[in-house]
């Protein structure tokens, strides 16, 4: 009995012994496709990526996520069984690595395009894996990240009649918005449908002299149209950050690209659930520099750079700029005050005066629905000398663009705060969350002036006939003057209670902050609706 139970587990023995051998060789070739799927296009493709000065999707990915974290799905995607027309391609991945890790210890879902394979192009089966990682985004509530690099669609796979059942990932991204923040930066080339990825993000980051964005590719626009062109020239880093105001910021490269992901992260929760993060500060909530008192300068008709005050008051100097090369009159940032998160909107009297006009206008609307959307309160340094006005600005729709920011700023439910230091005049007034926009504390400091418009302009309108009728025309201009300035001197408001205080400029702070503590459970029941209707 005792040997042929031997012999059973010497049998036994052999049979494990042969199934480990078999599996062993399944794994074997499992690590060789990993380590395959892991060089993306390969060597040759991956110097050249190198060579453009870029990094791969991968490397990519080892800056931005906390090492050890990430946890890739959809690794051995390929060209999808149904088409024919790239059998036998080999496309690791699908030229798309997914996955989701952590940034600073805070999961994140993420979509990297590899431009070693297929130059990155959108394929059928690299779809599916990012409507997978969408969906988790959406249902865990994660942030969700792009870092682009694609030419966009692959012709191949798009061509025909099956381009059909296409687009869902935009109708997906629309979905997402304003539930979790989702960050797409230009790391290369976004063309055609591409581009749209980042446009309908919330952070859109560009890296200098090789993302581009545009509908139409260089070549497709030559032969569309006959226009010989770059692709820098049609969609560079230039064109989005200054002048179409598609893009936030410029990065001099990918490593920098990759931070400012992680700091515009650092001032977001991770979904429209929960309060932002905080980060301790050893900056005194009582800190009252005395360079405030010399921010201003003597006339009201002189520059200064808001910068200058934005970087006296918020927690350690620091602010993060959002869009900060277009649309330069008004200024649109992320700091601290006391550890909270806060968005700041702010008149810049060094670009035009800081008045507004159609581009600042629809600046401060993307922002401001931004911080509404996250929990994030918004601090408004008001000294703006009103709406541009002219033929030029009407043709070009300045009503319906500055009904933007007037709607965005009566529509926010954050705690909002507002401090006028100098003009707040007309219209102007309004946007910037005057006292009829619900702010939960409005400052003014002594140098504040309110009114439909300036002493002068006032004067210049209804004292015109008195003035060229008077005996001396100048007199009687300083007469109507003194008497206009007593009218729209700030202590009229603050005697009829229009606003809370008149504030010493160095108690800014203090009062900013004590005003965020007593915000800080607001609650506001608006009308219950569908959704309004933005003028767009």
């Amino acid at each position: 009995m005792s040997e042929s139970n031997g012999a059973q587990t010497d049998g036994q023995q052999a049979a494990a012994a042969q199934l480990e051998s078999q599996m062993q060789s399944l794994v074997d070739e499992l690590l060789a496709k990993r380590e395959h799927n892991l060089k993306g296009g390969g060597d040759e493709k991956i110097a050249k990526q190198h060579d453009r000065g870029k990094l791969t999707a991968r490397e990519r990915l080892d800056l931005l996520i906390d090492d050890g974290t990430f946890v890739e799905l959809g690794m051995h995607g390929r060209p999808h069984f149904s088409q024919r027309a790239l059998d036998g391609v080999d496309a690791p991945a699908d030229g798309v690595v997914t996955g989701y890790g952590k940034v600073d210890g805070r999961l994140v879902c993420v979509a990297a395009y590899d431009f070693t394979v297929m130059a990155g192009s959108m394929g059928y089966t690299g779809e599916v894996k990012l409507s997978r990682v969408r969906a988790l985004a959406l249902n865990k509530r994660m942030p969700m990240i792009w870092l682009l690099d694609s030419a966009g669609a692959r012709i191949q796979e798009a061509v025909g009649s099956l381009f059909a059942g296409s687009g869902h990932l935009f109708r997906e991204q629309v979905t997402m918005s304003g539930v979790v923040p989702q960050i797409a930066a230009v790391m290369g080339p976004c063309a055609a449908g591409t581009a749209y990825i980042p446009a309908l993000t919330d952070f859109l980051p560009m890296v200098k002299g090789q993302g581009s964005m545009a509908l139409a590719g260089s070549h497709l626009v030559k032969a569309a149209t006959g226009e010989d062109v770059t692709d820098e020239e049609i969609g560079g880093y230039k064109v989005h950050n200054r002048k179409s105001g598609v893009a936030d910021m410029e990065c001099a490269d990918d490593a920098e690209c990759i931070q400012a992901i992680k700091d515009y992260l650092s001032y977001m929760p991770s979904h429209s659930g929960e309060k932002p993060p905080y980060k301790a500060t050893e900056d005194p909530v009582e800190r009252a520099p005395d360079e405030l008192l010399n921010i201003l300068p003597e006339s009201n008709r002189q520059p200064y750079d808001m910068y200058d005050l934005i970087k006296l008051i918020v927690d350690d100097g620091e602010y993060f700029d959002m869009k900060g090369k277009w649309a330069k009159s008004i200024i649109t940032c992320f700091a601290r005050m006391d550890g909270r998160s806060v968005g700041i909107v702010a008149n810049q009297p060094k670009a035009l005066g800081g008045i507004l006009d159609n581009d600042s206008a629809d600046k401060s609307a993307r922002f401001i629905n931004l911080c509404d959307a996250y929990n994030i309160p918004l601090i408004y340094l008001q000294d703006v000398p009103g709406f541009m006005v002219g033929s030029k600005v009407e043709e070009d729709g300045i009503i319906r663009h500055g009904a933007k920011m007037l709607y965005a700023t009566s529509r926010a439910t954050v705690p909002k705060v507002t401090i006028l230091i100098r003009k707040c005049y007309g219209a102007g007034y309004y946007v910037m969350n005057g006292s009829g926009y619900e702010p939960d504390a409005i400052y003014a400091w002594p140098s504040a002036e309110i009114s439909v418009m300036g002493a002068e302009g006032a004067v210049n309108i209804i004292g015109r006939s008195i003035i060229e009728a008077a005996e001396d025309p100048e007199a009687k201009r300083e007469e109507l003057l003194a008497q206009a300035r007593k009218m729209i001197d700030v202590y009229l408001a603050a005697g009829n209670a229009m606003i809370d205080d008149v504030i010493d400029p160095r108690e800014t702070r203090h009062c900013i902050i004590r005003a965020l503590e007593m915000a800080e459970n607001k609650h506001i029941d608006r009308p219950a609706k569908k959704h309004g209707v933005m003028p767009v």
